[in-house]
């Protein structure tokens, strides 16, 4: 096989291995507010354990990405094309490392009225966090800045949730005191989302340094 067309398998290769640990990683988020929602720890519980596959895959592409890069020695475009799935590689392996977080605090939570009023505001960051995902991979896919651009905005409206919901529960402590148990497992959840979107605005950022090979910080 000739080296350009080696490369570009091996790149295919590793671009479709991304893929599928975004559709894992936006799984976990989902499954874990869902346990959450829920108050599922058997659920929780599943998603502690499914992020070992989460790990296995990660390791899998970094092994073939330091690979690449030892046996084709790519330059200028071709590096970047490199650099920016392990950029991405990254970004969803911490994505994931904190679906695994909510799932554990879930396990922590009770049910009550709390709990009930911040359920919507969580709902909808996950939301937005999963759509972000699959906007910034979907960017990544096509090569198109402006809508890894675009998908980054949505990052304002998830730190407004989140200092909504900062707002509720600091009210809720001062209202009870022995809610603050409560109160900060559920402001831990809100902060995870909150730095999933930051991850997700990262993918975002690679996919523009991919395309122009400027470094903008859209965060």
């Amino acid at each position: 096989m000739k080296p350009r067309s080696s490369f570009d398998k091996a790149l295919i290769e590793i671009q479709e291995d991304i893929f599928q640990l975004a559709n894992l990683v936006e799984q976990a988020i989902f499954n874990a507010v869902q346990s959450l929602i829920k108050l599922d720890p058997a659920g929780a519980a599943q998603v502690i354990m499914c992020d070992e596959e989460i790990d296995e895959l990660y390791a899998k592409i970094e092994s073939k990405c330091i690979k690449l890069i030892a046996t084709q020695q790519p330059m200028a475009r071709d590096l970047r094309m490199v650099v920016t799935g392990i950029k991405i590689l990254l970004s969803l392996e911490r994505i994931g490392d904190h679906a695994v977080d909510i799932a554990q605090a879930t396990m922590c939570i009770r049910e009550s009225e709390l709990n009930r009023k911040c359920s919507e505001y969580l709902t909808k960051m996950s939301r937005i966090v999963q759509q972000m995902i699959k906007d910034g991979l979907g960017a990544y896919r096509k090569r198109d800045a402006q809508k890894a651009q675009e998908m980054c905005t949505l990052d304002d409206e998830v730190d407004h949730i989140f200092t909504k919901i900062f707002q509720l529960l600091i009210d809720n402590i001062l209202a009870d005191p022995k809610s603050i148990v409560q109160s900060s497992y559920l402001l831990y959840v809100s902060r995870y989302l909150e730095r999933i979107a930051d991850h997700a605005t990262d993918i975002g950022e690679a996919v523009i340094y991919l395309i122009t090979g400027e470094r903008k910080k859209l965060n």
